[in-house]
């Protein structure tokens, strides 16, 4: 049975060191562009929610999952070569820096749903 974790926090906490260094910089990356979001656990993992859930993202044993949705994929599409993605979902290698430029610009693009 999957642990259902109660916060982003206690997600995070349950992947070894190496995995929770790549999980901390992906949360400090998102709230860096939406301070404003709460963040939640949401299908057990961390997302960030305004009027509606913005982006999650997840740990595996090689990858780091980001789910933008696919609204977020399709903007960025022609930036992803060299990344494994599908409709909704990046997978970023764990033996290679975060695109930091990158998962801001998603982001900030991602942010104009929570605008009225």
């Amino acid at each position: 049975m999957k642990i259902q974790h109660s916060s982003v926090d206690a997600y995070i906490d349950s992947f070894p060191k190496h995995i929770q260094d790549y999980l901390h910089e992906m949360r400090i990356i998102i709230k860096s562009v939406i301070p404003e979001a709460e963040e939640i656990i949401s299908y057990n993992m961390p997302a960030y929610k305004t009027k509606t859930v913005l982006v999650y993202f997840a740990g595996y044993a090689k990858h780091i999952g980001f789910y933008p949705t696919a609204t977020g994929i399709n903007y960025i599409k022609e930036e992803l070569q060299g990344f494994t993605y599908s409709k909704g979902a990046i997978q970023f290698p764990l033996d290679k820096p975060l695109p930091v430029d990158l998962i801001k610009k998603i982001v900030e693009f991602r942010k104009q749903y929570s605008k009225p």
